[in-house]
Protein backbone atom coordinates (compact mmCIF):
# COMPACT_ATOMS: atom_id res chain seq x y z
CA UNK A 1 0.00 0.00 0.00
CA UNK A 2 1.39 3.39 -0.96
CA UNK A 3 0.32 7.04 -0.80
CA UNK A 4 -0.01 8.49 -4.29
CA UNK A 5 -1.00 12.12 -4.95
CA UNK A 6 -4.32 12.47 -6.71
CA UNK A 7 -5.19 14.72 -9.63
CA UNK A 8 -8.14 16.95 -8.72
CA UNK A 9 -7.64 19.57 -11.43
CA UNK A 10 -9.75 18.04 -14.22
CA UNK A 11 -13.14 16.93 -12.87
CA UNK A 12 -15.41 14.84 -15.03
CA UNK A 13 -19.14 14.45 -14.82
CA UNK A 14 -19.23 10.80 -13.76
CA UNK A 15 -16.48 11.22 -11.16
CA UNK A 16 -18.13 14.15 -9.46
CA UNK A 17 -19.67 13.60 -6.06
CA UNK A 18 -23.05 15.34 -5.84
CA UNK A 19 -22.77 18.44 -3.67
CA UNK A 20 -24.72 18.41 -0.43
CA UNK A 21 -28.13 19.92 -0.83
CA UNK A 22 -28.78 23.14 0.98
CA UNK A 23 -31.71 23.44 3.33
CA UNK A 24 -33.56 25.57 0.76
CA UNK A 25 -33.12 22.85 -1.87
CA UNK A 26 -34.16 20.08 0.48
CA UNK A 27 -37.34 21.84 1.59
CA UNK A 28 -39.56 22.26 -1.41
CA UNK A 29 -42.51 24.56 -0.92
CA UNK A 30 -43.75 26.04 2.36
CA UNK A 31 -44.10 24.46 5.77
CA UNK A 32 -47.58 23.78 7.09
CA UNK A 33 -47.36 26.75 9.48
CA UNK A 34 -46.54 29.28 6.76
CA UNK A 35 -49.03 27.77 4.34
CA UNK A 36 -51.84 28.02 6.92
CA UNK A 37 -50.70 31.51 7.94
CA UNK A 38 -50.66 32.81 4.36
CA UNK A 39 -54.08 31.33 3.59
CA UNK A 40 -55.60 32.86 6.72
CA UNK A 41 -53.84 36.16 6.05
CA UNK A 42 -55.13 36.19 2.48
CA UNK A 43 -58.66 35.50 3.69
CA UNK A 44 -58.50 38.21 6.36
CA UNK A 45 -56.94 40.81 4.07
CA UNK A 46 -59.49 40.06 1.36
CA UNK A 47 -62.33 40.35 3.87
CA UNK A 48 -60.95 43.64 5.24
CA UNK A 49 -60.56 45.16 1.78
CA UNK A 50 -64.06 44.02 0.79
CA UNK A 51 -65.46 45.52 4.00
CA UNK A 52 -63.63 48.80 3.37
CA UNK A 53 -64.88 49.04 -0.21
CA UNK A 54 -68.43 48.24 0.92
CA UNK A 55 -68.21 50.93 3.58
CA UNK A 56 -66.96 53.46 1.06
CA UNK A 57 -69.78 52.61 -1.34
CA UNK A 58 -72.42 52.92 1.37
CA UNK A 59 -70.93 56.16 2.73
CA UNK A 60 -70.04 57.78 -0.59
CA UNK A 61 -73.48 58.83 -1.81
CA UNK A 62 -74.88 60.04 1.55
CA UNK A 63 -71.71 62.04 2.23
CA UNK A 64 -71.85 63.73 -1.20
CA UNK A 65 -75.56 64.58 -0.87
CA UNK A 66 -75.18 65.85 2.70
CA UNK A 67 -72.17 68.03 1.85
CA UNK A 68 -73.88 69.47 -1.24
CA UNK A 69 -77.03 70.16 0.79
CA UNK A 70 -75.07 72.06 3.46
CA UNK A 71 -73.20 74.12 0.87
CA UNK A 72 -76.42 74.83 -1.08
CA UNK A 73 -78.20 75.90 2.10
CA UNK A 74 -75.35 78.24 3.00
CA UNK A 75 -75.37 79.75 -0.50
CA UNK A 76 -79.16 80.19 -0.51
CA UNK A 77 -79.15 81.77 2.96
CA UNK A 78 -76.35 84.12 1.99
CA UNK A 79 -78.12 85.05 -1.23
CA UNK A 80 -81.41 85.70 0.55
CA UNK A 81 -79.72 87.78 3.25
CA UNK A 82 -77.98 89.91 0.66
CA UNK A 83 -81.10 90.32 -1.50
CA UNK A 84 -83.33 91.50 1.31
CA UNK A 85 -80.86 93.87 2.95
CA UNK A 86 -80.04 97.44 2.03
CA UNK A 87 -76.57 98.53 1.03
CA UNK A 88 -75.47 99.60 4.54
CA UNK A 89 -76.80 96.45 6.19
CA UNK A 90 -75.30 94.32 3.39
CA UNK A 91 -71.77 95.52 4.20
CA UNK A 92 -72.24 94.77 7.89
CA UNK A 93 -73.72 91.36 7.06
CA UNK A 94 -70.80 90.39 4.83
CA UNK A 95 -68.34 91.42 7.58
CA UNK A 96 -70.22 89.43 10.24
CA UNK A 97 -70.35 86.28 8.04
CA UNK A 98 -66.62 86.50 7.42
CA UNK A 99 -65.76 86.93 11.11
CA UNK A 100 -68.18 84.45 12.69
CA UNK A 101 -68.85 81.79 10.02
CA UNK A 102 -65.62 81.99 8.02
CA UNK A 103 -67.63 82.69 4.88
CA UNK A 104 -66.61 85.51 2.52
CA UNK A 105 -68.66 86.91 -0.34
CA UNK A 106 -66.63 88.55 -3.10
CA UNK A 107 -67.64 89.98 -6.47
CA UNK A 108 -66.77 87.78 -9.42
CA UNK A 109 -64.86 89.49 -12.18
CA UNK A 110 -64.59 88.26 -15.79
CA UNK A 111 -60.79 88.27 -15.47
CA UNK A 112 -60.77 85.93 -12.47
CA UNK A 113 -58.58 82.82 -12.88
CA UNK A 114 -59.93 79.71 -11.18
CA UNK A 115 -59.48 75.94 -11.00
CA UNK A 116 -62.55 73.72 -11.05
CA UNK A 117 -63.40 71.72 -7.95
CA UNK A 118 -63.01 68.17 -9.35
CA UNK A 119 -59.97 66.51 -7.78
CA UNK A 120 -61.79 63.26 -6.89
CA UNK A 121 -64.97 61.36 -7.61
CA UNK A 122 -66.50 62.79 -4.43
CA UNK A 123 -65.76 66.35 -5.59
CA UNK A 124 -67.39 65.67 -8.95
CA UNK A 125 -70.45 64.18 -7.26
CA UNK A 126 -70.75 67.25 -4.96
CA UNK A 127 -70.46 69.59 -7.98
CA UNK A 128 -73.26 67.72 -9.80
CA UNK A 129 -75.50 67.86 -6.73
CA UNK A 130 -74.86 71.62 -6.28
CA UNK A 131 -75.69 72.21 -9.96
CA UNK A 132 -79.03 70.47 -9.44
CA UNK A 133 -79.84 72.48 -6.32
CA UNK A 134 -78.51 75.92 -7.31
CA UNK A 135 -78.99 75.84 -11.06
CA UNK A 136 -76.93 74.80 -14.10
CA UNK A 137 -74.90 78.04 -14.09
CA UNK A 138 -73.46 77.28 -10.64
CA UNK A 139 -69.69 77.12 -10.64
CA UNK A 140 -67.57 75.37 -8.01
CA UNK A 141 -63.82 76.03 -7.85
CA UNK A 142 -60.94 74.95 -5.64
CA UNK A 143 -58.94 78.18 -6.09
CA UNK A 144 -59.54 81.65 -7.49
CA UNK A 145 -56.66 83.92 -8.42
CA UNK A 146 -54.29 81.60 -6.58
CA UNK A 147 -56.25 81.58 -3.30
CA UNK A 148 -57.19 78.06 -2.14
CA UNK A 149 -60.57 77.22 -0.68
CA UNK A 150 -64.04 76.11 -1.62
CA UNK A 151 -65.43 78.71 -4.03
CA UNK A 152 -69.06 78.66 -5.17
CA UNK A 153 -70.17 81.09 -7.85
CA UNK A 154 -73.76 82.42 -7.82
CA UNK A 155 -75.71 85.45 -9.06
CA UNK A 156 -77.86 88.11 -7.34
CA UNK A 157 -80.02 90.24 -9.63
CA UNK A 158 -77.65 89.67 -12.51
CA UNK A 159 -74.50 90.41 -10.46
CA UNK A 160 -71.97 87.59 -10.12
CA UNK A 161 -70.44 86.75 -6.76
CA UNK A 162 -68.06 84.21 -5.20
CA UNK A 163 -68.84 82.57 -1.89
CA UNK A 164 -65.59 81.42 -0.26
CA UNK A 165 -65.63 78.90 2.55
CA UNK A 166 -63.13 76.59 4.23
CA UNK A 167 -62.15 73.46 2.24
CA UNK A 168 -62.51 71.36 5.39
CA UNK A 169 -66.27 71.46 5.01
CA UNK A 170 -65.79 68.61 2.46
CA UNK A 171 -64.18 65.69 4.34
CA UNK A 172 -62.66 63.08 2.01
CA UNK A 173 -63.71 59.49 2.43
CA UNK A 174 -60.14 58.14 2.40
CA UNK A 175 -58.92 60.17 5.36
CA UNK A 176 -55.89 59.24 7.43
CA UNK A 177 -58.11 58.12 10.27
CA UNK A 178 -59.64 55.36 8.19
CA UNK A 179 -56.21 54.30 6.90
CA UNK A 180 -54.90 54.05 10.47
CA UNK A 181 -57.85 51.94 11.52
CA UNK A 182 -57.47 49.76 8.43
CA UNK A 183 -53.76 49.23 9.15
CA UNK A 184 -54.47 48.41 12.80
CA UNK A 185 -57.15 45.91 11.83
CA UNK A 186 -54.77 44.31 9.31
CA UNK A 187 -51.97 43.92 11.86
CA UNK A 188 -54.33 42.42 14.45
CA UNK A 189 -55.75 40.07 11.82
CA UNK A 190 -52.28 38.86 10.81
CA UNK A 191 -51.33 38.33 14.47
CA UNK A 192 -54.50 36.30 14.98
CA UNK A 193 -53.73 34.29 11.83
CA UNK A 194 -50.24 33.51 13.16
CA UNK A 195 -51.67 32.30 16.49
CA UNK A 196 -54.28 30.13 14.77
CA UNK A 197 -51.70 28.68 12.37
CA UNK A 198 -49.40 27.87 15.29
CA UNK A 199 -52.21 26.13 17.18
CA UNK A 200 -52.99 24.04 14.10
CA UNK A 201 -49.35 23.30 13.32
CA UNK A 202 -48.12 22.49 16.84
CA UNK A 203 -49.60 18.96 17.19
CA UNK A 204 -48.46 18.07 13.66
CA UNK A 205 -44.97 19.34 14.46
CA UNK A 206 -44.92 17.14 17.56
CA UNK A 207 -46.06 14.19 15.46
CA UNK A 208 -43.31 14.86 12.91
CA UNK A 209 -40.67 15.01 15.67
CA UNK A 210 -41.95 11.80 17.25
CA UNK A 211 -41.96 10.03 13.87
CA UNK A 212 -38.35 11.08 13.35
CA UNK A 213 -37.36 9.71 16.75
CA UNK A 214 -39.10 6.42 16.03
CA UNK A 215 -37.40 6.28 12.64
CA UNK A 216 -34.05 6.63 14.42
CA UNK A 217 -34.94 3.76 16.75
CA UNK A 218 -35.72 5.83 19.87
CA UNK A 219 -39.21 4.48 20.56
CA UNK A 220 -39.57 5.92 24.07
CA UNK A 221 -38.74 9.52 23.10
CA UNK A 222 -41.48 9.46 20.44
CA UNK A 223 -44.38 9.15 22.91
CA UNK A 224 -47.16 11.70 22.29
CA UNK A 225 -49.64 13.25 24.71
CA UNK A 226 -52.84 11.18 24.81
CA UNK A 227 -54.83 13.73 26.87
CA UNK A 228 -55.01 16.63 24.45
CA UNK A 229 -58.33 18.44 24.19
CA UNK A 230 -58.86 17.97 20.45
CA UNK A 231 -60.46 14.57 19.84
CA UNK A 232 -58.96 14.01 16.38
CA UNK A 233 -55.41 14.81 17.55
CA UNK A 234 -55.93 12.64 20.63
CA UNK A 235 -56.93 9.66 18.49
CA UNK A 236 -53.91 10.16 16.22
CA UNK A 237 -51.57 10.36 19.22
CA UNK A 238 -53.02 7.22 20.75
CA UNK A 239 -52.69 5.32 17.48
CA UNK A 240 -49.11 6.53 17.01
CA UNK A 241 -48.11 5.54 20.54
CA UNK A 242 -49.57 2.05 20.08
CA UNK A 243 -47.71 1.70 16.79
CA UNK A 244 -44.45 2.78 18.45
CA UNK A 245 -44.99 0.24 21.22
CA UNK A 246 -45.56 -2.52 18.69
CA UNK A 247 -42.44 -1.52 16.75
CA UNK A 248 -40.41 -1.52 19.98
CA UNK A 249 -41.68 -5.02 20.77
CA UNK A 250 -40.87 -6.22 17.26
CA UNK A 251 -37.37 -4.75 17.52
CA UNK A 252 -36.83 -6.46 20.86
CA UNK A 253 -38.10 -9.76 19.51
CA UNK A 254 -35.82 -9.40 16.50
CA UNK A 255 -32.78 -8.86 18.70
CA UNK A 256 -33.64 -11.95 20.75
CA UNK A 257 -34.23 -13.99 17.61
CA UNK A 258 -30.94 -12.91 16.04
CA UNK A 259 -29.06 -13.79 19.20
CA UNK A 260 -30.67 -17.22 19.13
CA UNK A 261 -29.88 -17.72 15.43
CA UNK A 262 -26.26 -16.77 15.99
CA UNK A 263 -25.91 -19.22 18.85
CA UNK A 264 -27.92 -22.10 17.38
CA UNK A 265 -26.30 -22.05 13.93
CA UNK A 266 -22.70 -21.48 14.90
CA UNK A 267 -22.61 -24.39 17.30
CA UNK A 268 -23.43 -27.09 14.68
CA UNK A 269 -21.18 -25.32 12.17
CA UNK A 270 -18.26 -25.58 14.59
CA UNK A 271 -18.99 -29.28 15.08
CA UNK A 272 -19.23 -29.81 11.32
CA UNK A 273 -15.86 -28.12 10.80
CA UNK A 274 -14.26 -30.30 13.50
CA UNK A 275 -15.81 -33.52 12.18
CA UNK A 276 -14.81 -32.65 8.62
CA UNK A 277 -11.20 -32.14 9.55
CA UNK A 278 -11.11 -35.40 11.51
CA UNK A 279 -13.20 -37.74 9.36
CA UNK A 280 -12.58 -36.76 5.71
CA UNK A 281 -9.42 -38.41 4.38
CA UNK A 282 -9.29 -36.62 1.03
CA UNK A 283 -7.44 -33.35 1.65
CA UNK A 284 -9.02 -31.61 -1.37
CA UNK A 285 -12.54 -32.59 -0.34
CA UNK A 286 -11.81 -31.60 3.22
CA UNK A 287 -10.66 -28.15 2.10
CA UNK A 288 -13.79 -27.66 -0.02
CA UNK A 289 -16.07 -28.67 2.84
CA UNK A 290 -14.22 -26.36 5.23
CA UNK A 291 -14.56 -23.53 2.70
CA UNK A 292 -18.32 -24.18 2.40
CA UNK A 293 -18.67 -24.08 6.17
CA UNK A 294 -16.68 -20.82 6.29
CA UNK A 295 -18.97 -19.41 3.62
CA UNK A 296 -22.05 -20.32 5.65
CA UNK A 297 -20.51 -18.66 8.70
CA UNK A 298 -19.78 -15.51 6.67
CA UNK A 299 -23.33 -15.45 5.29
CA UNK A 300 -24.70 -15.64 8.84
CA UNK A 301 -22.48 -12.69 9.75
CA UNK A 302 -23.91 -10.71 6.81
CA UNK A 303 -27.49 -11.41 7.88
CA UNK A 304 -26.70 -10.34 11.43
CA UNK A 305 -24.98 -7.18 10.22
CA UNK A 306 -27.92 -6.23 8.03
CA UNK A 307 -30.46 -6.86 10.80
CA UNK A 308 -28.44 -5.02 13.47
CA UNK A 309 -30.48 -2.38 15.40
CA UNK A 310 -30.43 1.13 13.98
CA UNK A 311 -29.06 2.97 17.01
CA UNK A 312 -25.40 4.04 16.72
CA UNK A 313 -23.20 6.15 18.99
CA UNK A 314 -21.57 8.91 16.95
CA UNK A 315 -18.22 10.25 18.13
CA UNK A 316 -15.32 12.11 16.48
CA UNK A 317 -13.24 9.43 14.76
CA UNK A 318 -9.85 9.89 13.11
CA UNK A 319 -10.47 8.66 9.58
CA UNK A 320 -6.88 7.57 8.95
CA UNK A 321 -7.04 5.13 11.90
CA UNK A 322 -10.10 3.47 10.38
CA UNK A 323 -8.51 3.28 6.93
CA UNK A 324 -5.35 1.71 8.34
CA UNK A 325 -7.37 -0.81 10.35
CA UNK A 326 -9.21 -1.87 7.17
CA UNK A 327 -6.20 -1.99 4.83
CA UNK A 328 -3.66 -3.60 7.15
CA UNK A 329 -5.15 -7.16 7.01
CA UNK A 330 -5.25 -7.15 3.18
CA UNK A 331 -2.18 -5.15 2.19
CA UNK A 332 -0.12 -8.29 1.64
CA UNK A 333 -2.57 -9.95 -0.77
CA UNK A 334 -1.36 -10.40 -4.34
CA UNK A 335 -4.71 -9.63 -5.98
CA UNK A 336 -5.11 -6.15 -4.42
CA UNK A 337 -3.20 -2.87 -4.61
CA UNK A 338 -4.50 0.02 -2.48
CA UNK A 339 -3.57 3.70 -2.63
CA UNK A 340 -4.65 6.12 0.10
CA UNK A 341 -5.08 9.90 -0.12
CA UNK A 342 -6.44 10.82 3.32
CA UNK A 343 -5.10 13.70 5.40
CA UNK A 344 -4.02 12.57 8.88
CA UNK A 345 -5.97 15.32 10.62
CA UNK A 346 -9.38 14.46 9.13
CA UNK A 347 -12.00 13.45 11.65
CA UNK A 348 -15.56 12.32 11.07
CA UNK A 349 -18.64 11.94 13.27
CA UNK A 350 -19.23 8.19 13.15
CA UNK A 351 -19.29 4.91 15.02
CA UNK A 352 -15.74 3.61 14.60
CA UNK A 353 -16.75 -0.06 14.51
CA UNK A 354 -19.54 0.58 12.01
CA UNK A 355 -17.34 2.74 9.77
CA UNK A 356 -14.63 0.05 9.82
CA UNK A 357 -17.22 -2.50 8.74
CA UNK A 358 -18.35 -0.19 5.92
CA UNK A 359 -14.86 0.32 4.49
CA UNK A 360 -14.07 -3.38 4.84
CA UNK A 361 -17.19 -4.28 2.87
CA UNK A 362 -16.29 -1.80 0.14
CA UNK A 363 -12.74 -3.13 -0.10
CA UNK A 364 -14.00 -6.71 -0.28
CA UNK A 365 -16.53 -5.77 -2.95
CA UNK A 366 -13.80 -4.01 -4.99
CA UNK A 367 -11.48 -7.02 -4.59
CA UNK A 368 -14.14 -9.42 -5.91
CA UNK A 369 -15.59 -7.43 -8.79
CA UNK A 370 -13.07 -4.62 -9.51
CA UNK A 371 -10.15 -6.64 -10.83
CA UNK A 372 -8.53 -5.61 -14.08
CA UNK A 373 -9.17 -8.04 -16.94
CA UNK A 374 -5.54 -7.75 -18.03
CA UNK A 375 -3.63 -8.10 -14.74
CA UNK A 376 -6.19 -9.78 -12.51
CA UNK A 377 -5.33 -7.26 -9.76
CA UNK A 378 -7.89 -4.97 -8.08
CA UNK A 379 -6.43 -1.46 -7.95
CA UNK A 380 -8.35 0.44 -5.25
CA UNK A 381 -8.12 4.13 -4.38
CA UNK A 382 -9.31 5.62 -1.06
CA UNK A 383 -9.55 9.42 -0.76
CA UNK A 384 -11.28 11.94 1.49
CA UNK A 385 -11.96 15.67 1.33
CA UNK A 386 -13.86 18.16 3.51
CA UNK A 387 -16.86 20.09 2.27
CA UNK A 388 -18.20 21.71 5.41
CA UNK A 389 -20.20 20.49 7.16
CA UNK A 390 -19.56 17.18 5.39
CA UNK A 391 -16.62 14.84 4.98
CA UNK A 392 -16.61 13.17 1.57
CA UNK A 393 -15.02 9.70 1.31
CA UNK A 394 -14.45 7.96 -2.01
CA UNK A 395 -13.53 4.29 -2.56
CA UNK A 396 -12.90 3.56 -6.23
CA UNK A 397 -11.72 0.53 -8.20
CA UNK A 398 -10.42 0.33 -11.78
CA UNK A 399 -12.44 -2.67 -12.87
CA UNK A 400 -15.09 -3.03 -15.58
CA UNK A 401 -17.75 -1.11 -13.64
CA UNK A 402 -21.45 -1.99 -13.88
CA UNK A 403 -24.19 -1.22 -16.43
CA UNK A 404 -25.86 2.15 -15.69
CA UNK A 405 -29.31 0.56 -15.38
CA UNK A 406 -28.00 -1.73 -12.62
CA UNK A 407 -26.49 1.04 -10.45
CA UNK A 408 -29.73 1.98 -8.59
CA UNK A 409 -30.31 -1.67 -7.63
CA UNK A 410 -26.87 -2.44 -6.18
CA UNK A 411 -27.86 -1.27 -2.69
CA UNK A 412 -31.04 -3.37 -2.60
CA UNK A 413 -30.93 -6.39 -0.28
CA UNK A 414 -30.13 -9.73 -1.99
CA UNK A 415 -29.54 -8.07 -5.38
CA UNK A 416 -26.51 -9.30 -7.32
CA UNK A 417 -25.47 -8.38 -10.83
CA UNK A 418 -24.55 -10.86 -13.55
CA UNK A 419 -20.88 -10.90 -12.52
CA UNK A 420 -21.81 -11.42 -8.89
CA UNK A 421 -24.15 -14.32 -9.72
CA UNK A 422 -21.38 -16.23 -11.43
CA UNK A 423 -18.49 -15.47 -9.10
CA UNK A 424 -19.88 -14.38 -5.73
CA UNK A 425 -19.97 -16.46 -2.61
CA UNK A 426 -22.03 -14.06 -0.49
CA UNK A 427 -25.70 -13.32 0.08
CA UNK A 428 -25.97 -10.05 -1.86
CA UNK A 429 -26.08 -7.93 1.30
CA UNK A 430 -22.66 -6.23 1.32
CA UNK A 431 -23.62 -2.93 -0.33
CA UNK A 432 -27.04 -2.99 1.37
CA UNK A 433 -25.28 -3.16 4.73
CA UNK A 434 -23.04 -0.25 3.73
CA UNK A 435 -26.00 1.88 2.65
CA UNK A 436 -28.02 1.11 5.77
CA UNK A 437 -25.05 1.72 8.09
CA UNK A 438 -24.22 5.08 6.49
CA UNK A 439 -27.86 6.16 6.83
CA UNK A 440 -27.82 5.16 10.50
CA UNK A 441 -24.87 7.50 10.99
CA UNK A 442 -26.73 10.42 9.34
CA UNK A 443 -24.94 10.30 5.98
CA UNK A 444 -25.57 9.27 2.39
CA UNK A 445 -24.11 6.56 0.16
CA UNK A 446 -24.08 6.60 -3.65
CA UNK A 447 -22.45 4.58 -6.42
CA UNK A 448 -21.33 5.75 -9.85
CA UNK A 449 -19.24 4.60 -12.79
CA UNK A 450 -16.07 6.63 -13.39
CA UNK A 451 -15.17 8.08 -16.75
CA UNK A 452 -11.85 6.21 -16.86
CA UNK A 453 -13.33 2.87 -15.85
CA UNK A 454 -14.33 1.30 -12.58
CA UNK A 455 -16.94 1.75 -9.89
CA UNK A 456 -16.76 4.57 -7.31
CA UNK A 457 -18.47 4.51 -3.92
CA UNK A 458 -19.19 7.96 -2.45
CA UNK A 459 -19.78 8.34 1.29
CA UNK A 460 -20.91 11.59 2.87
CA UNK A 461 -20.73 11.90 6.67
CA UNK A 462 -20.71 14.83 9.07
CA UNK A 463 -17.31 16.38 9.58
CA UNK A 464 -16.20 16.47 13.23
CA UNK A 465 -16.54 20.15 14.33
CA UNK A 466 -13.53 19.99 16.67
CA UNK A 467 -11.12 19.55 13.77
CA UNK A 468 -11.21 21.74 10.68
CA UNK A 469 -8.76 21.39 7.80
CA UNK A 470 -7.29 24.33 5.97
CA UNK A 471 -9.42 26.34 3.58
CA UNK A 472 -7.29 25.18 0.63
CA UNK A 473 -8.06 21.55 1.25
CA UNK A 474 -11.70 22.26 1.89
CA UNK A 475 -12.03 23.74 -1.57
CA UNK A 476 -10.60 20.67 -3.32
CA UNK A 477 -13.30 18.42 -4.82
CA UNK A 478 -13.28 14.67 -4.33
CA UNK A 479 -12.83 13.79 -7.98
CA UNK A 480 -11.01 11.52 -10.39
CA UNK A 481 -8.47 9.68 -8.24
CA UNK A 482 -5.76 8.40 -10.61
CA UNK A 483 -2.90 5.99 -9.89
Amino acid sequence: MSDVPSDFSRPTQLDTVPAPLSSAERKHGLSLFWRTFFLLALLLIGSTVAWFQTFRSLEYEPRAVQTAQQIASLVNLSRAALVYSDSITRVSLIKTMAEQEGVRILPREPKDRFELFARSALDERITEELAQRLGPTTMVASSVNGQKGLWVGFSIDGDAYWLLMDRSRVTPVDSKTWLIWLFTAGVLSLAGAAVIARLINHPLKQLSFAAGRVRDGDFDAGKLDERVATSEIREVNIGFNRMAEQLAKIEQDRAVMLAGISHDLRTPLARLRLETELSVADADARDHMAADISQLDAIIDKFLDYARPDHVDLKPVRLMDVVEACTYPVEGQDDMRITVDVAPELRVMADEVELTRVLSNLLENARRYGKSAETGVAVIDIAARVRDPWLMIKVRDHGPGVPPDVLPSLTKPFFRGDTARTAATGAGLGLSIVDKTIQRMGGTFTLSNTSTGGLAAHIRLHNAPANQVSSTKQAEPLLDIRV
